[in-house]
């Protein structure tokens, strides 16, 4: 298993290089001047070289990019252009609030979308499993942000139920942090819940055809027991690789909802900083999503063992 992990890790290295690759010349190629923006309109032409030369600016890309990418892997992220602060800790400073919406999105997705992928895949073929395929393509049809300002108007402005924006950290209570997170959280977590409940189905469906389920229903074992102790057990692994792939795109994903709720998060600092064409921060961000999305791929891949046993003999 430890080599196992260790190969799956050194894997993660080329992707992590091309990624850092390629958003680093579309960073640099995208018009638009960061120093220029730093110094302000009025700022001379040799002012701005000034500062490009001591940012280091002026030097070639490929110049710029080895010293970038050797900083990098000091763990040296850079210094933010306009933040006054290192890339990491502004990093680490807006990582709470993404991290705390894409968690509560995906408890959300999973409470709704698993048991109604359950109920479809019983009732298959009956206006149940129709109402919940048609509900599941409605959340897949629909854009998070569109959802989220019709959130924000009903729940927020004419029912008053809930704040429409900011963010309270959890030290400030529980309540306090769920309560702006509920509305962003849900418009966040609709088109997962609709992915995980139709692999829910699918995968619900094909494992019932099975022959062991029909033997042990033919032995008297209840239903419920059939369902959940041998159907949903065999069936979760499509289900956990769903789940996966969808809390990365929810941590990728929480730009547009941070923005219409006014969460402090990646998602705001990433859109700031591209305003600002602040590079070292688009980057630093860029990375580290991409870090935690990999990671996260290998957390899934190592769950299948303690899923399924049978994944554990066929690595040996």
């Amino acid at each position: 298993m430890w080599s196992y992990i260790f190969k799956r890790i050194l894997s993660l290295i080329p992707i992590l290089f091309i990624v850092s690759l390629v958003i680093f010349f579309i960073i640099h190629l995208t018009p638009g001047d960061p120093v220029s923006y730093m110094l302000g309109d009025e700022a001379t032409e040799e002012q701005i070289e000034n500062a490009r030369e001591e940012l280091g600016l002026n030097l070639p890309l490929y110049q710029q990019y080895f010293h970038w990418i050797i900083n990098v892997l000091k763990g040296d992220f850079g210094v933010s252009f306009h933040m006054n602060t290192t890339v990491l800790d502004a990093i680490m400073s807006h990582v709470g609030p993404t991290l705390s919406l894409a968690v509560f999105a995906q408890i959300i997705a999973l409470f709704i979308a698993i048991p109604l992928g359950i109920i479809a895949a019983i009732k298959r073929g009956t206006a149940v499993d129709q109402a919940v395929m048609g509900l599941s393509l409605l959340g897949m049809a629909v854009p998070s942000f569109l959802l989220a300002l019709f959130l924000v108007l009903l729940i927020g402005v004419h029912l008053q139920w809930l704040p429409v924006a900011g963010y309270q950290p959890l030290a400030s209570g529980l309540w306090n942090h769920l309560q702006y997170l509920i509305l962003p959280a849900i418009s966040l977590g609709s088109i997962q819940a609709a992915l995980i409940a139709r692999m829910t189905r699918s995968s619900m469906l094909e494992v019932l055809n099975n022959n062991y389920i029909h033997m042990a229903r033919s032995k008297g074992v209840s239903e419920r027991k059939v369902i959940y102790s041998h159907a949903l057990h065999n069936a979760f692994l499509p289900i956990l690789t769903v789940i996966g792939q969808t809390f990365g795109a929810l941590v990728t994903g929480a730009v547009i909802t941070e923005t219409i709720f006014n969460i402090p998060g990646l998602g705001q600092l990433i859109i700031n900083s591209v305003e600002r064409r602040d590079y070292t921060v688009i980057q630093g961000i860029v990375l580290f999503v991409t870090f935690i999305y990999v990671m996260l791929n290998l957390l899934i891949d190592l769950l299948y063992g303690v899923v399924d046993p049978r994944v554990r003999l066929d690595e040996k």
